[in-house]
């Protein structure tokens, strides 16, 4: 780019900030760059970190030897192969999430991405393919995007991978998940999912990486999981932007 390019770049950005200023995306305060928290919300978020549990990902409180996997994968295994979340979803990332969800705060997507892509790890080994958790054709009117689907399509632009915005279609309209007990979550999504033409032709013989905003005790995760496994998917893991944890209420996934 040539030096008057740049310039002309840089006053366009000023003129815009000006205009309208880059605000904290938890709680509006003004800040110095666009998709970013401001000094105080940023320090009240929870980072999820290793030690976790190896195959959902719960965090654990002490640090433990090896990779250890928690008593509730022990006393039950999902249908999903390893699950990560990028935060805890409690008081100080719940809004953050709510509003990306459902306060059309879409623009915090690409900073959100990049969240993932630092939390992944080991689950962007191997090139899976991305599959965001659908949408009722329903809901996605009345919401006008699904957020999950802008957060894979992020990561693929970061991690260079693909994605399949309609890997799985949600052909029966379920209930809200967030009053609803572990058993009936499992039962209000049970059969609510199947994989289109086009996932079961990118997903046979490879391993999909499911994203999601919320995993909470994963009813959502496992009702996708099945039916990708039947298509033929090598494995399945899972990826989300806050995970509930054994300390925390209850969400949506």
């Amino acid at each position: 780019m040539s030096g008057l390019s740049t310039t002309a770049v840089a006053a366009g950005r000023a003129l815009v900030d000006l205009v309208l200023p880059a605000r904290c995306l938890a709680c509006g305060a003004a800040v110095s760059d666009p998709g970013t928290l401001c000094g105080d919300c940023w320090p009240a978020l929870t980072f999820i970190a290793a030690p976790f549990c190896a195959v959902c990902g719960e965090p654990f409180v002490y640090a433990v030897p090896g990779e250890t996997v928690c008593a509730g994968c022990l006393g039950r295994r999902p249908r999903f192969d390893r699950a990560r979340a990028v935060l805890r979803y409690d008081d100080a990332s719940r809004d953050l999430v709510l509003k990306f969800k459902h306060g059309d705060r879409t623009d915090a997507a690409p900073v959100f991405a990049r969240w993932l892509a630092n939390a992944a790890g080991e689950l962007l080994d191997g090139a899976p393919v991305l599959v965001p958790v659908p949408l009722h054709r329903a809901r996605l009117f009345a919401r006008r995007y699904n957020q999950s689907s802008l957060l894979a399509a992020g990561l693929a632009r970061i991690a260079g991978l693909e994605w399949l915005p309609d890997g799985l279609a949600r052909h029966r309209k379920t209930r809200s998940q967030g009053r609803l007990s572990p058993a009936e979550r499992r039962r209000n999504v049970g059969g609510a999912f199947a994989v289109t033409a086009a996932g079961e032709a990118a997903v046979a013989g490879r391993r999909a990486l499911l994203i999601d905003d919320v995993l909470t005790t994963g009813a959502t995760a496992e009702a996708c999981a099945g039916p990708l496994r039947r298509a033929g998917a090598d494995g399945v893991d899972v990826l989300t932007l806050a995970r509930v944890t054994s300390q925390d209420g209850t969400g949506n996934g």
